[in-house]
């Protein structure tokens, strides 16, 4: 690769705000496609820049990420400063590892649970296990979704995965746990709310509350220190 295609490549990318890693990434990209064919990657062939890429997953072993990487880059190269009208060269598509999910036993779960401190943090586990419940789907709850009448016992859950509505189960004993919740937080717009009120918890703090309980899980103490849902009355939480 030239210095003059190098520093066209290099200017055309931060015209267009690309970041530093990403100018990196994709200039490393390039000159080792120009190193393995032994010549300058502008006068290259789709299908002499297909054989590199097979080269980079097969013969280097390179992970698909990467490859996808200098996929990219080389694509934005021959694009923008080779002036192609069109690529035909393509990587595979990611490869699909499937892994079954980790079933933790009910004794597990109550270590998991009994090792959470924080009221909303329990009550945020506890729904999403006794519901059986995204994390994209939990942070989304609103209040007016636990459908509390004793001939209801619903979570209403909105726009779900495929962008569908559904009922799941709500246990009395997760009833009587997101009345003791309601009670201390007193959740208008999100049943759990983010560090603004307006703004429901996002998903990376669920994770951040699940990964904490499991590192404390074998911690012993008591089964909920916290002041027992059977205070609460039965309008705790609203009913529709």
């Amino acid at each position: 690769m030239t210095k003059g295609l190098k520093t066209r490549f290099i200017n055309y990318m931060t015209v267009q705000r690309f970041s530093e890693h990403t100018k990196r990434n994709y200039v490393r990209a390039v000159k080792g496609l120009a190193k393995y064919c032994n010549q300058s990657p502008d006068t290259l062939t789709n299908d002499q820049i297909q054989e590199y890429l097979r080269h980079a997953l097969e013969d280097l072993k390179l992970s698909w990420g990467t490859c996808n990487n200098y996929f990219s880059g080389i694509v934005c190269f021959c694009k923008n400063i080779c002036k192609w009208d069109e690529t035909k060269f393509k990587i595979p598509p990611r490869p699909r590892i499937k892994k079954l999910p980790v079933v933790y036993s009910m004794e597990e779960v109550g270590r998991l649970f009994a090792a959470v401190d924080n009221l909303k943090h329990l009550v945020l586990l506890e729904t999403a296990y006794s519901a059986g419940l995204r994390r994209s789907e939990l942070v989304r709850l609103k209040p007016h979704h636990i459908e509390s009448d004793p001939s209801r016992m619903l979570i209403r859950v909105e726009q779900g995965k495929g962008k569908k509505d559904r009922y799941t189960i709500l246990s009395q004993k997760l009833l009587e746990d997101l009345r003791a919740y309601w009670r201390k937080y007193r959740p208008k717009n999100w049943l759990f709310q983010g560090q603004k009120p307006e703004n429901h918890l996002n998903e990376v703090s669920v994770h951040k509350a699940f990964t904490l309980a499991k590192k404390s899980r074998y911690k012993k103490r008591q089964w909920h220190s916290y002041p027992s849902p059977q205070l609460c009355n039965s309008s705790a939480i609203p009913r529709y």
